[in-house]
């Protein structure tokens, strides 16, 4: 079995950083209870094949995943609904390019791009080009309408701006 895996030179994570993505699954964790979806943060990994046919390993900075039965160990085999990610200086390329494509094939229907620097949120939203899967930038959520951040595919779920960016300065 050929793993094509992608090792980035990770600068070692930001306290605003890993704070993004606990304000997202602390939010997102109890408002998901008694359903068949849960929250995941950085810890579990997901094993896709590429369009090329090549095993891809991603981990996502935060997930929903409603099919977690197909899972061995730390591993999904089946792709999330929703993924964000928290931009870094040393994975931001790789963020809205690689993983981006390989988020776009598995077919993930909400891709968020968090930019805790800017305080940004974009929302990136599937569709498609008759049968080829493409991501379209929805809305780039600042400060000035952050009244319109919320999850596109579980509009139950509520999450503030604020809430989100909770604890960065």
């Amino acid at each position: 079995m050929d793993w094509d895996l992608k090792i980035t030179d990770l600068e070692g994570s930001t306290p605003e950083h890993s704070a993004v993505i606990v304000n997202f699954v602390a939010a997102v964790r109890h408002q998901l209870k008694n359903s068949t979806c849960y929250v995941y943060s950085d810890n579990v990994q997901y094993r896709f094949k590429d369009n090329q046919g090549n095993n891809k390993i991603v981990i996502p900075d935060a997930s929903i995943n409603c099919r977690t039965k197909s899972r061995r160990g730390n591993t999904f085999t089946d792709a999330p609904r929703f993924v964000m990610e928290v931009l870094s200086p040393s994975t931001e390329n790789y963020d809205r390019t690689e993983k981006m494509q390989l988020y776009c094939e598995q077919e993930i229907e909400e891709y968020w791009i968090v930019d805790w620097r800017k305080k940004t949120v974009e929302i990136y939203e599937l569709d498609y080009e008759g049968e080829i899967p493409k991501y379209y930038l929805l809305k780039t959520v600042t400060e000035e309408n952050k009244d319109e951040l919320q999850l596109l595919h579980f509009p139950k779920i509520k999450i503030t701006f604020d809430e989100l960016f909770e604890e960065i300065d």
